[in-house]
């Protein structure tokens, strides 16, 4: 801290330009600063100041770094905090995809035994359906032939007039019914 000459010498001594105090009459100037050696018989007045101003700024750089100190703390808590939600995340998606993926083996597996269960039902309808109409038609044609069983006269009653009508142009025997079923299907 540079102190000028007008701070340390009196009116008088400044008017003739010579330094007489503290018994340094030999220099003729001031010195410019307060840690020459020729001042060092007087008690130093800014010491205490300058010392004040040192504490000061080294609070204010201790203040600095340790926000500086708490602003990278924080970046390293908030990057730990993002990796750990990240982690957490990705390991949810993993059991969410699990999860999904046996829900759909499940489903897929209920909609493959409703299906064969379908089929089967089905096959059986058919089959049942089948078979009566089988006995149906069975039991028709059964009606059919005791009907006609009883329509029908004996060989004896029937003969023909003309000699030249012969079994054999009506193209068969007359000891069984003629009977033909046509089957239509639905």
């Amino acid at each position: 801290m540079a102190i000028s000459s007008s701070t340390i010498l009196p009116a008088s001594a400044r008017a003739n330009g010579a330094a007489t105090r503290g018994g340094c009459e030999h220099l003729t100037t001031v010195p410019k600063t307060m840690g020459s050696k020729c001042c060092k018989s007087q008690p130093d007045d800014d010491a205490p100041e300058r010392e004040r101003q040192k504490l000061l700024l080294a609070k204010q750089r201790q203040r600095a770094r340790m926000k500086a100190a708490g602003k990278i703390q924080a970046w390293w808590r908030g990057t730990l905090v993002r990796r750990t939600l990240l982690a957490a995340a990705l390991r949810a998606w993993m059991i969410q995809y699990w999860w999904r993926t046996v829900t759909w083996r499940q489903l897929d597996k209920r909609r493959q035994n409703s299906l064969k269960i379908y089929v089967i039902q089905e096959q059986a309808a058919v089959k049942l359906q089948s078979w009566v109409r089988m006995w149906q038609c069975l039991q028709r044609y059964c009606q059919v032939c005791n009907a006609i069983c009883i329509l029908q006269a004996p060989k004896s009653c029937f003969t023909f007039q003309t000699s030249d009508v012969s079994p054999a142009q009506y193209g068969g025997t007359y000891n069984q019914p003629e009977f033909h079923i046509e089957i239509l299907s639905v």
